[in-house]
Order: C-alpha cells, then structure tokens, then sequence
C-alpha cells in the first residue's frame, strides 16, 4: 500500500530514448565502468532532512509543502520513516542519510530525546533489514534548536557543549546499531557573529576538544565507520571555524587527528568558500582526507546556499574526475543534499528531483572514467612536469642552486599552460 507516492512506478533504466518522464536514461546501475558497477561507484544516498523534514520555507516565507507526516508525534516520525522507504524503494538508492532531528520528534529533555531516538531506529531498523538499504552516515543537528544559538561545541556556555556532546554520543550509537558506514559532524554554528563578544582561541579549542572526544568514543565503542567533518564557510554565521578543505585540515592537524578524520564535501558550500567543487576535492586527496561529498548545487545569481539539485554534467564530471583519480570511494558516497524549490509541491517533483539528479551524476561519473581511460590529460600534465622527474632540486639548498643557474647560464623560457586546448579536448567528453 503506498503511504505517499501514490501510482509512480519503480524508476528502471531505459536508455537515452525512454519516453517516460519516469525512467533513468543513463543511470544504469549495472553497467560495468573501470571494472565496477555504476551504483557501487556513485553510492547514491537520499538526505532525509531535505527530503522528508524541509517544510518548503525560505529567508521570506514560511511552509509551502503539506506532508502527511508533519507533527511532533512519534506516529508521524513512523509515517515519515515508510514515505522514506517508499521513496528508496522507487528510486532503488542504496543509501540514506540522517540528522537526528529529522527521524524522530524534539522531546522535553535530553533522555526523551534520546528515547525517541533509540525507538525510531528500531523501526526503521526493520525496514532497512526488510529492504536492504543502507545508511551510508548519520549525524546530530547541533544547530536548529535555539540552545545552539550561539555554537554548541564552541558555546560560551558550558551545558550547551555537554549536551551536544551528549547528543552526539546517543548519535554515534544510533549510526552504530544501524551500520553506518560513516558518521559526520558538521558545524552549523560553530562559528561567530561579532569579535567583540568572542574568543576566538577558546572556541577553537573547545572544537579540537569535543572532535578528539568524537573520535575516543567512536572507537572505544568498536564503530569502524570513517569520521567526517563538513565544511563550510559562512552561513548562517559570518565566519565558520571549518571554512574549507584546507582549514578543516590545518585544524585536524593542530589536534593530532589528521589520521582520524576525514572531510564531507559538499558542491554548494564549495562555491561559497570562493572554491569549485573539484579543487575542493582535489585538495583533500592530496592531503589524504577525503571521504564523501554531498551532491548539490546553488543558483550562482543568488550567492548563497540554495541547495538544488545537479543538473550541471561538466560541473560534475570534473568532480568525479577528481574522484576517480582518488581512487574512487571507500566509505563514502554521493548524497543528495538537495531540496526542492519550494513551489514543487508533487510527490512526483521529489521523485523527478533525485531520477533528474542521478541520471547527471551518471552521465558525469561516464565521461570521467572516458577521461581516464582515453589518457589524453594525463599525457599532457606528465608532460609539463616532465623536468622534474631528473631533477633534485628540492634536496638542495639556496646556495647550490644559485651556484648551478650562474655556472649552466639558467635563463628559462615560458612554456605554454594549453588551457583552452585542454578545455576543447573535455568537451568532447561531457
């Protein structure tokens, strides 16, 4: 019996020519690319909070979507949990996401909260057993109730921190006891609004704190999984303590967990930290911390975190270059951190949203492996890095090398960098 999604069929693949709306035309989830499936490079995963939580509102309106499964009761939270799985099952995503918020009621207090907490992932427990969906991360929101106001991990007051941390305890646990593969942490207000009510080195120190205890507990607990910080640089506060890649990576290194976490990338915060998708991506394989990325896009008119679905393939084709060059994904996967826009009020359109979103991925992780296996790039940047292959350089010092320049007359020519000739070669993949 169809809880929500009422006489949408199952979504199957049925090639570039399908003249249903309701059809993948390049999702194919078992076509063999580089030597694996499609669906286990991707990893697909349904947010749950924009997916079944996000009432439709923005800066200038409130709720626009009517959801049967909106209420503050924990019938509504198991309503809600079989509109998901109804929803899994159509689309055939291997994975979900989740805050804590989004599955189960607020409570009065931190032992209801976590009461709800423990028999909401009962239930959805035996959907996933019934299913075989998995949970590719969960995570606690530290940030929509007004405790959080002011931070959680980073709070100036010292009960706010405690219950975050315990709140991220009873999260932990819940990812645990569901499988998990990963457990994120991403700070939505951990970060300030005015220096002139703010120290600075006491909240940064706080956060390194409260992930080293993240960290100590998820092992002590035996939880496998891989833990990820998302970054971000603004919004809703005007500087974040996890801007981007690099300084989540300068903080990881200033605390001794550089070899304990790694990074969930998401497209749009990307954008806003002044950085593409790929570079962020790029920069975390290089820096051996890349995990998972949240998949997304924002309206480049509005400046600020829309969060749309993809629709882009160049854009994501090079992310997933990136990927791929990485070796592809371990743990993580690709979440659809994504809403609709708040006048798409069908069931249909959220359907539509993800069919729409997971055919561009597929189309953009294609052309990425086409990239690889052609050669073509790769060929050309061993090429302009060629001189270093026969060089020591960087095992000499100031002196040496000035010593060298002067007695082999040194006097270099520009070469050129080929950017648009590169850039006419991608487009004949995407």
């Amino acid at each position: 019996m169809s809880i929500y999604f009422h006489d949408i069929p199952k979504i199957a693949y049925q090639g570039p020519n399908a003249t249903s709306d309701f059809a993948y035309r390049h999702y194919d989830p078992d076509r063999m690319v580089m030597g694996r499936r499609l669906e286990d490079h991707l990893r697909f995963a349904v947010a749950w909070w924009h997916g079944f939580a996000w009432p439709g509102g923005d800066p200038f309106g409130g709720q626009t979507f009517e959801r049967p499964w909106f209420g503050d009761t924990m019938d509504h939270a198991r309503l809600k949990a079989d509109a998901a799985f109804e929803l899994f099952g159509i689309l055939g995503q291997p994975f979900f996401c989740f805050h804590d918020a989004d599955i189960r009621p607020e409570g009065a207090d931190f032992a209801e909260n976590t009461a709800r907490l423990d028999e909401i992932t009962d239930y959805i427990g035996t959907k996933m057993e019934a299913t075989g969906t998995r949970l590719l991360w969960g995570t606690a929101n530290l940030f929509s109730h007004r405790r959080y106001m002011a931070g959680a991990a980073t709070n100036p007051d010292p009960d706010v921190f405690a219950f975050a941390a315990a709140t991220v305890k009873s999260c932990i646990d819940a990812t645990k006891k569901l499988g998990g593969a990963n457990y994120v942490l991403w700070g939505g207000r951990e970060g300030y609004e005015t220096l002139l009510n703010t120290d600075l080195k006491r909240e940064r120190q706080q956060a390194g704190r409260f992930l080293q205890m993240v960290v100590e507990y998820a092992r002590k607990i035996g939880f496998d999984g891989t833990i990820l910080i998302e970054p971000k640089p603004q919004e809703p506060t005007k500087h974040q303590y996890d801007y981007d890649v690099a300084t989540v990576y300068g903080f990881l290194k200033d605390f001794g967990l550089e070899g304990e976490v790694k990074v969930n990338i998401e497209q749009g915060h990307a954008i806003l930290a002044g950085h593409s998708f790929e570079h962020e991506i790029a920069l975390a394989a290089a820096l051996g911390v890349f995990g998972s990325i949240d998949m997304n896009r924002n309206d480049y008119q509005s400046g600020w975190d829309t969060d749309q679905f993809p629709n882009n393939v160049p854009e994501v084709a090079l992310a997933y270059l990136e990927i791929l060059k990485a070796g592809g994904f371990t743990t993580g996967g690709t979440n659809f951190d994504a809403k609709l826009r708040r006048q798409s009020l069908d069931p249909e359109d959220l359907v539509l949203a993800h069919v729409g979103a997971m055919d561009v991925c597929a189309r953009g992780l294609m052309a990425a492996a086409a990239i690889l296996e052609d050669g073509a790039f790769e060929t050309a940047r061993v090429a302009r890095y060629a001189g270093w292959q026969s060089s020591n350089l960087l095992e000499q010092d100031l002196e040496s090398i000035t010593a060298r320049v002067l007695a082999d007359g040194i006097n270099p020519q520009p070469r050129s960098g080929r950017q648009e000739r590169l850039e006419n070669l991608l487009n004949r993949f995407v």
